[in-house]
């Protein structure tokens, strides 16, 4: 009896991740992430057909990414305490506000005594205009 044989032949899996590493080079590029000195290194590791020789560019490639995301990440945490110090400027306003208003109201009740009191007061004194 002959035995199945348990190996799979796969295709070669290895050609299309060098397609790939192609495309993501090919949009990095595009997106212009990296100084003029990285994009020199990248057209070397072009030149030599991406077999790694050239690991200097992808360290470069590495810096550049690592440092955008620090940037962003900087940017981004300015923003947020930028809207959080508004937001406690914003809310110091409306407090001082609405006790101006409360202090206003109570003013404007007393005045509204003061003109009943006087209203009666001129009633009862008999003048009449």
């Amino acid at each position: 009896m002959e035995r199945p044989s348990l190996e799979i032949k796969l295709p070669n899996t290895h050609e299309e991740g060098k397609l790939y590493v192609v495309d993501s080079l090919n949009n990095l590029n595009k997106l212009n992430v990296c100084p003029d000195r990285s994009q020199h290194t990248l057209d070397e590791e072009e030149n030599t057909g991406g077999t790694g020789e050239n690991t200097a560019g992808s360290n470069i490639r590495n810096q550049c990414l690592f440092v955008t995301f620090i940037l962003t990440l900087i940017v981004s945490l300015a923003l947020v305490s930028f809207v959080i110090f508004l937001i406690i400027q914003t809310r110091n306003k409306m407090d001082q506000i609405s006790s101006r208003l409360i202090s206003e109201k109570k003013n404007i009740e007393e005045l509204k005594k003061m003109n009943n009191m006087i209203l009666k007061h001129l009633n009862q004194s008999g003048i009449k205009e």
